[in-house]
């Protein structure tokens, strides 16, 4: 059963896009850490002191194309 939490967090989550296996590289922290670095490096290049001031110091472009190179060397699936 769906349930729909209106300003809330629901109790499942889908995975967008698509879903890679890689060999295990430790505990999750660490990736998170990297994420947290990359973001934190991205709002000081565009001078966002805050995260919610990213969204008025970037212009966010799309992107169309399918194909990434990157993970050809994973079981990728969707």
């Amino acid at each position: 059963m769906l349930v729909y939490c209106a300003g809330g967090v629901a109790e499942y989550r889908a995975s967008e896009g698509k879903t890679v296996q890689i060999i295990y590289r430790g505990d999750v922290s660490h990736t998170i850490r990297d994420i947290l670095g990359g973001i934190r490096s991205t709002c000081t290049y565009v001078g966002a002191a805050v995260l919610k001031e990213l969204t008025r110091r970037t212009t966010f472009i799309r992107v169309t194309q399918q194909l990434n190179e990157v993970y050809t060397a994973f079981n990728v699936g969707n």
